[in-house]
């Protein structure tokens, strides 16, 4: 098959690679769809994030969805031919995280595209049988690659306890503060205000349904009083401000990945009895996930903005930085 690697950061080859063999409860999978997210561009660019680096080419990407092309022996053959959105993680399943039910939290996570585990900008990709997700026909395989980002999404609201007439401030209107605003609506918020310094991205929330949009630099953000605050920026000073726009008892979690260490406003999180919390990936989301895009409470299709081919992975690296772009999709096959 052919893949695209990460040599070294900075650059990236198109190169023949061996289609990955099969273990007993795995599927093979042809991708069809793989979406850049934020993490591929750092590890494209830095080589690392935190602990995890990459020490030999690395096959980036875990935003994935495609056809079913094989099975493994412990898997029923009728999968094959399925289209299948990718849960892109192999928990160890024993450990005290798995079983009480936070495999997000495994620490023995294989995770797609965290190094030394390969991802999906190739031809094919190999995962657990109950972790390739079978998707109605009525479902692009683009949305169901973005799934993943969905399920960040949806986990921030559970996490966050957004619930029927919720007023919900999401600070960062790229990608996932999109899909994080359009969950909370799915969830029954009566408001979703977004934040952010761009007026371009101001303006992409606005059409997917935002109730207001704000410029951190400009609006007053500490009168507002919302029920919950979740950050998609990483930005500190878009997490301080989000803090202090929270009622008492409000919560606030951090979805965004910026600085390892930032000033809070800890008297207020005491005087107010904030809860604050982050987030690490997802457990358990794709089946809502699924049901979201396919009853249309929540648009992935409108999100996308560029598609390039396997062989221009650092060209999509690249466009996914531009801040009037959404989502930026790769397409390795194609898969009907």
């Amino acid at each position: 098959m052919q893949a695209s690697l990460l040599t070294a950061p900075g650059s990236i080859e198109l190169r023949s690679r061996p289609i990955p063999e099969l273990q007993p409860d795995e599927v093979l999978v042809q991708i069809a769809a793989v979406g850049v997210c934020g993490s591929d561009v750092h590890y494209y660019h830095e080589g690392r994030i935190a602990d995890f680096v990459v020490e030999s080419p690395l096959i980036l990407g875990h935003e994935a969805s495609g056809v079913i092309s094989k099975v493994g022996s412990a898997v029923s053959p009728t999968r094959v031919g399925e289209r299948v959105s990718i849960e892109p993680q192999r928990a160890c399943r024993t450990c005290e995280q798995c079983k009480r039910g936070a495999y997000n939290l495994c620490p023995f996570m294989e995770f797609y595209a965290t190094p030394p585990i390969d991802g999906a900008f190739a031809q094919y990709a190999v995962i657990q049988s109950d972790f390739a997700f079978a998707i109605p026909d009525s479902m692009s395989l683009e949305a169901a690659a973005l799934c993943e980002p969905l399920s960040v999404g949806i986990w921030s609201n559970q996490k966050a306890g957004t619930r029927a007439g919720s007023r919900v401030l999401v600070a960062g209107a790229g990608p996932i503060g999109i899909i994080v605003m359009q969950v909370a609506f799915a969830f029954g918020a009566s408001e979703v205000l977004i934040s952010d310094i761009a007026q371009t991205r101001r303006d992409a929330a606005a059409r997917f349904g935002a109730t207001r949009t704000l410029d951190p630099t400009q609006d007053d953000m500490p009168g507002l009083d919302v029920d919950v605050f979740i950050d998609a920026s990483g930005a500190e000073p878009a997490v301080r401000a989000g803090i202090m726009a929270l009622r008492p008892g409000g919560r606030a979690v951090l979805v965004g990945m910026g600085k390892d260490d930032i000033s809070l406003p800890v008297s207020r999180i005491q005087g107010r009895e904030i809860e604050l919390t982050g987030v690490f990936r997802y457990a358990n989301t794709w089946p809502l996930a699924i049901e979201l895009v396919s009853s249309g409470k929540v648009d992935l299709d409108a999100l996308v903005t560029g598609r390039y081919p396997l062989a221009d992975v650092e060209a999509a690296l690249h466009a996914a930085t531009d801040p009037n772009a959404l989502k930026v999709i790769v397409t390795p096959n194609t898969c009907s």
